[in-house]
């Protein structure tokens, strides 16, 4: 049987997102819908799409893992001096989606960037395992390597330089937080009428309103 991409279909029947359901602040509701997803998504529930543009306004788009969130933003972690954190760090403003594809919804993220403190990334990093650790001294992120060996060498030769006393944070290596001016929550419903609920910021308060499908 020929398989058709055209045909690909699924009705959305879970669940509904009613403004009655939805508190004033967005960062409430992403940490219940977070906290369900933990509870029914199989892998990663914690994994979003980043997107970041570069000096000729190409758009640049890869799944990494959250590390964080709170009422400033959403933090991950990075080598500064890979491609994505060079386009942020000249171009601090990125977009993030997380898609939980068992509870049929979807939340998209757009905002400002900052890099976060030194001692936010000291903790987290001396809270991750040695081989992470020692990964983060090894790869020269984005860069073009001739082979796996490189890499295996590299390894080799950090874990003999630190085998005596633990790896510090890697001056490249750290976090940033995605500052939100807009947060939409997105709930599958059936015959592609979702619910979309969109938070914009407004001053120091959030303005909520609802997209048509």
């Amino acid at each position: 049987m020929k398989l058709s991409i055209a045909d690909m279909r699924r009705n959305y029947t879970r669940d509904g997102l009613l403004e009655s359901q939805a508190p004033a602040d967005p960062f409430a509701l992403f940490g219940t819908w977070f906290s369900q997803a933990v509870e029914v998504e199989s892998t990663e529930p914690n994994a979003m799409m980043l997107a970041t543009v570069d000096a000729e306004g190409q758009p640049h788009l890869r799944t990494l893992l959250l590390k964080g969130f709170d009422e400033r933003g959403f933090v991950f972690y990075t080598n500064y001096q890979s491609a994505k954190g060079q386009q942020l760090l000249a171009h601090p403003k990125a977009a993030m989606t997380f898609w939980w594809p068992d509870l049929e919804r979807q939340v998209r993220i757009e905002g400002a960037v900052e890099v976060v403190t030194d001692e936010e990334s000291d903790i987290y990093y001396h809270s991750r395992p040695l081989g992470s650790r020692l990964g983060a001294w090894t790869s020269p992120q984005s860069e073009v390597i001739s082979g796996r060996e490189v890499l295996e060498q590299r390894l080799a030769e950090v874990e003999a330089q630190y085998a005596a006393a633990p790896p510090p944070r890697p001056p490249h290596w750290g976090g940033f937080r995605v500052v939100p001016q807009m947060i939409e929550f997105w709930q599958g419903r059936p015959s592609r009428l979702h619910d979309r609920l969109r938070f914009c910021r407004d001053g120091d308060d959030w303005r909520r309103e609802r997209l048509a499908p």
